[in-house]
């Protein structure tokens, strides 16, 4: 291929695609999808807010249409597809996903059962009155402002934002290789972390956890316990487990319903009763009986109704465990610090913020003092001029034109352009005593405030002053308690029994090795004459050997011959009819084929120091070893004996040391002593 034609030159594909893409992936970083440290928004954001504010689209004034909004914002300044632009202005009116809403919204803006909003043409908006307070000094050279897409106008790099966004509303957004997840925070404790922050540099993020607690959501809800809190804020990286707002009220004619009046973050209301929904026609939660949505303009209302017998406490465990009532929100404090991503701890983010109000106090007071310099410049002269008023008029009369009467005036008084300009457009109304005397005050007023921005330049520590009192103001008016509890509760995950219900039920286990269990209630109370009830059908050859009445919490140890021991949970054990059998014990446990169960014990905690086993073999051989050794029992059994193979273990007690022991033999002997004369020996003695 000929080259050397033109502007042609040859590359490698290769090298162009990862060019491309990485240009692409900057693009995508930068201008798109990660907000800015200082203003917490991304560009579609700030285009929107500046926008509207341009328009005139500010509190009080009347609504305007979506889609007059979203046409300025797209023909001025964000060169992409209308729903981009109309989808971020409804985030930012929907009460459900901001903290404190940026946009006020009139119409439908969606649900948070994820209903779409309606079309930009139906819908109207104007700004919220804390937006204004993003807005606040715009144009009093602030903040940069560069050249739009086609460079017919100006739009801002950023907006001098009085309030930390980037906490306040959080942000969350996928770019290239990266992905930015902050959560919403409550303004009251961001304030009162700033002051404390700029009062104590030094401070840590685990000292700005006294003011700032934690996430603060706009749908509410429960925090589980602070740990993921904690690294969120002190790593940037943090899984913060949130919980649905839940109670249980007692309704007619005993029965009882969980009413759910808050949910997790971004969790889909409809989607969530219609997983309810499924599960209990799959048989995988049960005791529910009705389910329904109750929700309104007053707030959020699910009941769920449940059957007479029903636990409500673990049919509401179940809940957290099986759906989107207990969900984690993965914090990602991922921003752009100088136009570059940055993972922020709590810390850093609002020392960017502050550091970011000192540079717009700064260039504020920068413009006002030289706008005030320019005004005291025209006062001067005119005072000039109210002194030497005969001569001034005289002088003026005496010249031909406004050229000449300015030249002349800039000579016979020392005065500037500006200065005899403003003389020259003084009406004769200025005059008068008391027009001259408002001259004077003005002046006085002028050169006050010229030494006040001087001295406020000359000391950086009465501009933390100021950001201080800005966060009291805006603390005291738009501060809001918090929504979002923080429970001490640890991260924890439901253990399967805690969906299972307490109730007393009767384990039995037959010489052939069939095990089950039943309620206590099948064996009805009988009087006399009463013909009994059959327990338990077995075949001609078997029979039950042990029975215990525990709680299906409890757990089961089975002491076999050969000195083992197992472990199975009480609600394991099959629930069978009395007409049943019931389920090989081998299925339960990996008992081997010529073991068998001498001892069958419930046991409702190990941490007792003052219960022990008392063990005893054939001939006679007795040990007492601490009920705590048993409390972790492999599968596939525990020496609780290591006795010989000529010897068996023929039963096995819970025991104190104020209790006594009596063992009697085959021939009729016995003999009584002292659990506490026995000493403690460990399972391997």
């Amino acid at each position: 291929m000929t080259t050397d034609v033109g502007n042609v030159r040859p590359i490698k594909i290769e090298d162009e695609m990862r060019g491309s893409y990485l240009d692409y992936a900057m693009s995508v970083i930068v201008s798109r999808a990660l907000p800015d440290v200082r203003d917490g928004l991304k560009p579609v954001h700030r285009r929107i807010l500046y926008a509207m504010d341009d328009m005139g689209v500010r509190p009080g004034t009347s609504y305007k249409k979506s889609a007059r909004i979203v046409g300025e914002v797209l023909g001025k300044y964000h060169p992409h597809g209308d729903s981009s632009v109309y989808d971020a202005m409804v985030r930012l009116a929907q009460t459900f996903s901001m903290r404190y809403l940026l946009v006020d919204g009139q119409g439908n803006f969606g649900s948070v059962d994820n209903d779409p909003p309606a079309a930009m043409r139906y819908t109207e908006a104007r700004l919220a009155a804390i937006a204004q307070e993003m807005l606040a000094d715009i144009d009093r050279d602030t903040v940069d402002f560069t050249p739009n897409f086609d460079g017919s106008i100006n739009e801002p790099t950023v907006l001098p934002a009085r309030i930390p966004n980037l906490l306040l509303n959080g942000s969350s957004g996928i770019a290239v290789g990266m992905a930015t997840n902050i959560p919403p925070h409550n303004l009251k404790e961001l304030c009162e972390g700033i002051t404390h922050l700029i009062e104590n540099p030094e401070a840590t993020s685990e000292d700005l956890m006294r003011f700032i607690h934690g996430p603060d959501f706009p749908t509410a809800g429960l925090i589980e316990g602070r740990e993921g809190i904690r690294n969120a804020y002190t790593t940037g990286h943090g899984r913060i487990v949130l919980r649905a707002k839940a109670f249980i009220e007692e309704s007619r004619a005993n029965r009882h319903q969980i009413i759910v009046s808050e949910l997790p973050f971004q969790i889909n209301k409809a989607a969530l009763v219609e997983k309810i929904a499924d599960l209990v026609k799959e048989k995988k939660i049960d005791g529910i009986s009705d389910l329904r949505d109750e929700s309104d303009r007053q707030g959020m209302r699910i009941v769920i109704e449940l059957k007479r017998d029903a636990n409500p406490t673990n049919v509401l465990n179940n809940l957290y465990k099986q759906t989107a009532m207990r969900s984690a929100f993965f914090a990602n404090m991922l921003a752009l610090v100088g136009g570059q991503p940055r993972v922020l701890t709590l810390k850093s983010a609002l020392s960017n913020f502050i550091n970011f109000r000192r540079e717009v106090i700064t260039r504020r007071s920068r413009y006002d003092l030289g706008k005030a310099k320019e005004r005291e410049h025209i006062l001067l002269g005119l005072k000039t001029a109210l002194d030497n008023l005969d001569a001034v008029i005289s002088t003026i009369r005496r010249s031909q034109n406004v050229e000449t009467a300015r030249t002349n005036l800039m000579r016979g008084f020392s005065l500037s352009q500006v200065q005899a300009q403003a003389i020259l457009d003084m009406q004769l109304r200025r005059l008068a005593a008391l027009e001259r005397k408002k001259i004077e005050d003005e002046l006085t007023e002028v050169l006050k405030t010229i030494a006040y921005l001087e001295d406020l330049l000359a000391n950086p520590k009465k501009i933390d002053f100021l950001i201080k009192d800005e966060a009291n103001d805006l603390k005291k008016t738009y501060g809001d308690e918090r929504r979002t509890q923080i429970t001490d509760q640890e991260l924890t995950d439901y253990k399967p029994e805690d969906l299972i219900p307490h109730q007393e039920v009767v384990v039995t286990l037959s010489h052939r090795g069939y095990i089950k269990r039943m309620p206590s209630s099948t064996y009805r109370v009988q009087h006399r004459g009463g013909r009994g009830i059959t327990g338990m059908v077995t075949r001609e050859t078997d029979v039950v050997r042990h029975l215990q009445v525990v709680d299906t919490h409890d757990n089961i140890l089975f002491f076999t011959q050969r000195g083992r021991v197992f472990q199975a949970k009480a609600h394991e054990i099959l629930d069978a009819s009395r007409t049943t059998r019931g389920l090989p014990l081998i299925n339960l446990i990996e008992i081997e084929a010529n073991e068998r169960v001498t001892t069958m014990l419930s046991v409702r905690q190990f941490e007792k120091e003052e219960e022990f086993l008392l063990l005893a073999t054939r001939n006679g051989e007795v040990k007492k070893t601490p009920l705590a050794e048993f409390a972790a029992v492999r599968r596939n059994g525990l020496k609780a004996w290591p006795i010989s193979d000529d010897e068996e273990l023929i039963g096995a007690r819970l025991a104190r040391d104020t209790d006594d022991a009596l063992i009697v033999t085959r021939k009729g002997q016995a003999i009584r002593f002292s659990v506490g004369s026995l000493r403690s020996a460990s399972r391997m003695s």
